[in-house]
């Protein structure tokens, strides 16, 4: 766990020492939960996006996109049931006066015997080999059939506890366990209150009076408001889906984990519209394709996994999150809901607009049903970050930093680099950089030897190096090295495009998909 802990910071002071991620607002000490992305992280994040982007609007002829507004009017909170349920169950520390979320105290807690019994396989392997039965082992094993048992019987009550809105429950159980705040080491806990999460500010002027409204928590209102404009515009048949990427607000309480947890972030979301009765298909295509789709980024099939909603929001009659190992355990990068016909039912309800769907084949007129998947792009942007970081020894005993990027995802794709600055190498470096840096993110670098320059090119995922020798005055060729394997090729500059088209493409993931939906 403490190894985990130091990568964790290991990869936050890279995201600040390499222009991914800065503190916002620093000169000024910050500004709690609030991030600002620097020279490389933007590039990453709008590559990210970019990706989300095309997997939805060009591999699925019935997915088209909109961009709604931050402000809207404050019934629609009403409608979708914000103002009186969006709330955290928190609860204080008396001795360290921090605040926390009761139900992740809880997590956190069943995190740790995950941990424990995962330890006990580990151990237990090493010393049977190969023939090793590893569910066999948890099923005999008393130890590690304690922890299984414990780790069942707390899931169940916390799951009991929140649908209920138990929150004396909810209190009991941190106490029992004897959860202790992590600051104080103590179990000194107030009651748990629950806490209204969205920011609210004022529309108008004194002259004219003001008008209460909120800043959205969440990008899905905005699609189900639109969703007739979108439908008849767009001459869209059911079963259609409408994506949208756009910022949100929550007034998080107990934000933390670097980006993680933040009060403002970005979401993907895609609102997929059905005959009812269809949804929970669906639901199931979904959550197959969206796995899918985090596989491909290359971060190891082995680190994500689903993870079924014990409690299901009012909306909902099936959720499930996509978890990433995180260096502080498997959290939810990506949520697939099946929210039955609630938003819209609610909003023909508050609006008095008909909210309905004709379908010409049926003749029938219905409110559709709606399928979810909803990215936290922050989550998302750690979640590659850990998941790329990497520290390795070179054959020649030299510790590197790499950060092991989707090559279609990388800030840069390839650094120009003269190996001196002088024989004319620069210009000829120069004259390369103008001819490539239209069709690829490109760095140009001559400052320090040609080692220094490959390693910071290494920590900001650059996957290939240009370098510029004397060779090059003589025949036009250039060597490429591989950021991932070190390995160096020569080739002509009249082939740079070609090869480089080739590797860095976003199309490399997208066929992936296609293959996937097969």
């Amino acid at each position: 766990m403490a190894q985990q802990e130091d990568l964790f910071k290991k990869i936050v002071s890279h995201c600040k020492e390499y222009g991914f991620v800065f503190p916002s607002s620093e000169i000024y000490d910050g500004l709690g939960a609030v991030y600002d992305y620097g020279e490389y992280g933007v590039e990453l994040k709008n590559n990210l996006k970019e990706y989300w982007w095309k997997s939805m609007t060009r591999l699925h002829d019935n997915v088209v996109g909109i961009d709604s507004a931050i402000f809207m009017h404050p019934k629609i909170w009403q409608a979708s049931g914000h103002v009186d349920a969006f709330n955290d169950p928190l609860i204080d520390n008396k001795d360290s006066k921090k605040r926390y979320r009761a139900d992740v105290l809880i997590e956190d807690y069943i995190a740790k015997l995950d941990d424990k019994v995962e330890k006990e396989l580990t151990k237990a392997q090493k010393r049977f080999g190969e023939g090793f039965d590893a569910e066999l082992y948890k099923s005999t094993n008393p130890r590690v059939k304690g922890y299984l048992e414990e780790r069942e019987t707390v899931r169940k009550a916390m799951a009991d506890a929140l649908n209920k809105e138990d929150f004396e429950a909810l209190r009991q159980i941190i106490i029992d366990k004897k959860i202790v705040c992590p600051i104080s080491g103590t179990c000194n806990w107030t009651d748990v209150r629950q806490f209204n999460l969205m920011f609210s500010t004022e529309m108008g002027s004194m002259s004219e009076g003001t008008s209460k409204v909120y800043l959205r928590p969440e990008t899905a209102q905005g699609i189900f408001v639109n969703f007739l404009n979108v439908q008849k515009t767009g001459r869209m048949k059911i079963p259609f889906g409408i994506a949208q990427i756009g910022k949100a607000f929550r007034n998080e309480i107990v934000a933390r984990q670097f980006i993680f947890r933040t009060r403002e972030f970005e979401q993907m979301e895609m609102q997929f519209f059905v005959a009812p009765g269809q949804e929970l298909d669906w639901f199931k295509y979904w959550k197959k394709m969206r796995m899918a789709w985090h596989k491909s980024l290359g971060l190891g099939d082995e680190n994500y996994r689903f993870h079924d909603h014990e409690k299901l929001a009012h909306y909902a009659n099936a959720a499930t999150d996509i978890e990433y190992r995180m260096p502080f355990g498997f959290k939810e990068v990506e949520g697939v809901h099946s929210r039955t016909n609630f938003d819209l039912s609610r909003h023909e309800e508050f609006s008095g607009k008909k909210l309905r769907y004709f379908d010409p084949v049926t003749s029938e007129s219905y409110i559709p049903y709606v399928v979810e998947t909803s990215i936290g792009v922050d989550r998302l942007f750690l979640s590659v970050l850990c998941g790329a970081f990497c520290e390795e020894r070179t054959e020649n005993g030299e510790m590197r930093t790499v950060l092991k990027l989707p090559i279609p995802l990388a800030p840069v794709k390839l650094a120009i680099l003269p190996l001196v600055r002088k024989d004319g190498l620069d210009e000829k470096a120069e004259s390369i950089l103008k001819e490539l840096r239209l069709d690829f993110a490109c760095q140009y670098d001559e400052k320090d030897s040609i080692g220094k320059r490959y390693r910071r090119q290494d920590a900001i995922g650059t996957p290939y190096c240009i370098t510029v020798d004397h060779q090059t005055m003589q025949d036009d060729t250039v060597t490429i090295r591989d950021r991932d394997t070190m390995e160096q090729h020569r080739v002509p500059i009249s082939e740079l495009k070609t090869i480089l088209k080739e590797r860095t493409s976003l199309n490399n993931l997208l066929v992936k998909l296609l293959e996937d939906d097969k």
